[in-house]
């Protein structure tokens, strides 16, 4: 009968993740012969190797795949275990681990976070920041607890609860002339904050008005760069990309500087803007963002109070 022990999932375990023997037995704080020692005992109850030590990086073989699934169900069980404990307490101990991109960790969550962290003290919050994507592969692989996403294609994965919206907004740098045509539908940083883009009665541009002007967008993968690219084709027009960036703030600073125009969210439009703000008609410039956790897994209570916080 086999039998699994835990000093033996943690060695396995770590050799993965550092790719070495060398380097896991540091970090366990053993020798590397008696990490190599103890994994080759395991190797010999089991028949067969769980890793293939020809390759550089070392790699898992078949079985040392099946081994480390087993590895990440029992501590997705624990993992459970400790949330569940944790709600026995009250919310009184717990922690949540929240992934999104910068926009949103800038933007929407330092209010929500506040105000949770008063009411609930001793739940620690952990804040990561990377990709819609990224964050997304990471909940699937339990790494986090939440992510935010307003891609369909990836909502659908996950549980998930619409937890606020934004509007894509054209923003031209000021020193760039506006023809009277055009000038009916520029906005100020004061009109988004008063919300004049969310009125019925507030006109849109045709984006084939702005085919002349040179743009910064944002990078494949981000969301916003998809629907810019939407934005563009149902205008018809191919754009001149003076840049690609990771970060719409970064994107905000330089067309403020002048660089070039860009999209923005109407909740990056702050009153010490002097851009100027469009309306786009596209059905794609509105979005609403979801709070996405794992379908897979335990929702413990301090999470749950986190969504209502964010609702």
């Amino acid at each position: 009968m086999l039998i699994i022990v835990q000093q033996d999932m943690r060695y396995v375990y770590e050799i993965y993740r550092q790719k070495s023997f060398s380097k896991a037995a540091q970090a366990l704080f053993i020798t590397q012969p008696a990490l190599s020692i103890a994994i080759g005992k395991l190797e010999a109850s089991l028949g067969m190797p769980l890793f293939d030590r020809s390759t550089r990086p070392i790699s898992l073989t078949p079985a040392g795949r099946i081994y480390l699934q087993t590895i990440e169900q029992t501590r997705a069980l624990e993992q459970d275990l400790r949330h569940q404990l944790d709600d026995i307490r009250a919310l009184r101990t717990g922690t949540i681990t929240i992934g999104s991109s910068h926009f949103i960790n800038a933007c929407i969550l330092p209010e929500v976070l506040t105000r949770f962290n008063r009411q609930f003290p001793q739940v620690k919050l952990n804040l990561l920041e990377g990709s819609s994507h990224a964050m997304a592969r990471m909940l699937e692989q339990r790494e986090i607890d939440l992510t935010f996403s307003c891609d369909e294609a990836v909502i659908q994965d996950f549980t998930s609860t619409p937890v606020f919206t934004d509007t894509i907004l054209l923003a031209v740098p000021q020193d760039v002339p506006c023809p009277a045509h055009r000038a009916q539908y520029s906005m100020t940083a004061a009109d988004i904050l008063a919300d004049r883009h969310l009125a019925p009665d507030c006109p849109s541009v045709d984006l084939k008005d702005f085919a002349a002007e040179p743009f910064i967008l944002l990078r494949s993968g981000n969301n916003l760069h998809d629907r810019a690219i939407h934005f563009f084709r149902e205008a018809g027009i191919k754009p001149t990309v003076k840049m690609e960036l990771s970060q719409m703030a970064t994107a905000s600073r330089l067309a403020e500087a002048g660089f070039a125009a860009t999209f923005l969210s109407d909740h990056l439009v702050t009153g010490e803007s002097h851009l100027h703000f469009y309306r786009l008609s596209h059905p794609e410039s509105h979005r609403t963002f979801h709070a996405l956790t794992s379908p897979k897994r335990y929702l413990p209570a301090a999470v749950k109070a986190f969504i209502d916080c964010l609702k």
